[in-house]
């Protein structure tokens, strides 16, 4: 019996030291780099303080990683052809952030933490800066070896249909809670006018704008993007707490506030709309609380996906091109 407990105490002890290929697990780099964690933070934390509109590029940068070939860091790859340079990743914003850490990280434990994790870790503490949620990031990521542009047409665009978005998202494994979840990091998004115009002036081609939204909210929209004005210009996707991470996008969606048409259109759906109804319940009571508990779960679960681990992959020296 003494023989038996020792032998299952010994693979007890080889689970904990060696875990299964393909998982993740909380605290992966506690003996290898037992300060990166902490070195992302602060260099998240530096960065917000300049502009805290970063912290939405952050989190838009690791959900769009994660939906192309998984969360692999291979959004971070420069290149003519690499899939940053996709239509729908254009404009994207914060891999600044993500070499600055990288570069300290390089610094104290040399080919040890992988750019993705960087990525998943930044996107947490973004959320955090701006009064969200926060949770453990399971880590352990390994970066991936190939970025395409001509991979990234199944990123869900601000023209998709409910039924489209969620056709999307259960093909990389998330249901209609996960879509209305994660969709709510609108709270501290911006868009550009290019990409909602088309509601205000001409939607369908009928001369008329998109009859979703709010007759008071139209005039705001149409006063921040002209007709023919700059197509650049940055909008709040939250016209209430555009900082604050928060419920009122929710809110937002409900009332007919929503920028987005994609987003808009999460209230005409039956199933969205009554995930959307609980969100919007109140600013920080208990459907607040309930969104925020939502998120961090619905995080994890997209920061899993598709991910490469073990022997499988590579760990960056420079994010922005392979080894």
């Amino acid at each position: 019996m003494e023989a038996i407990t020792s032998w299952l105490f010994f693979l007890v002890c080889l689970m904990v030291v060696f875990p299964a290929k393909g998982q993740l697990e909380t605290g992966f780099y506690s003996s290898s780099c037992p300060k990166a964690e902490a070195i992302i933070r602060s260099t998240v934390q530096s960065h917000f303080d300049k502009d805290p509109t970063i912290a939405a590029g952050l989190l838009r940068l690791h959900f769009h990683d994660c939906f192309v070939q998984g969360c692999d860091g291979s959004i971070l790859i420069s290149g003519s052809s690499a899939e940053r340079n996709a239509l729908p990743n254009l404009g994207l914003r914060g891999f600044e952030v993500i070499d600055d850490a990288k570069t300290q990280l390089e610094a104290l434990c040399p080919g040890v933490v992988s750019c993705a994790d960087i990525l998943a870790l930044a996107a947490r503490d973004a959320v955090d800066l701006s009064d969200g949620p926060s949770w453990s990031v399971p880590t352990g990521r390994r970066d991936g070896r190939a970025s395409l542009s001509s991979q990234a047409s199944n990123l869900p665009s601000p023209l998709d249909s409910v039924a489209v978005q969620r056709q999307k998202f259960a093909a990389k494994g998330l249901d209609d809670r996960d879509l209305v979840t994660l969709v709510g990091a609108h709270s501290i998004g911006q868009t550009d006018c290019i990409f909602f115009r088309y509601r205000l002036f001409n939607f369908t081609a009928t001369g008329n704008s998109d009859p979703t939204i709010n007759p008071s909210f139209l005039p705001q929209l149409q006063a921040l993007c002209p007709q023919n004005g700059d197509g650049s210009k940055r909008v709040a996707l939250d016209k209430d707490s555009q900082s604050k991470f928060d419920v009122s996008f929710f809110k937002n969606v409900r009332d007919g506030n929503a920028v987005l048409e994609s987003d808009q259109r999460l209230w005409g759906d039956a199933a969205t709309h009554s995930i959307v109804e609980k969100y919007a319940g109140n600013i920080r009571g208990v459907f607040g609380l309930r969104f925020d508990f939502e998120f961090r779960k619905a995080m994890i679960k997209m920061s899993s996906i598709e991910v490469k681990t073990g022997s499988q992959g590579e760990i960056r020296k420079i994010c922005s091109k392979f080894n």
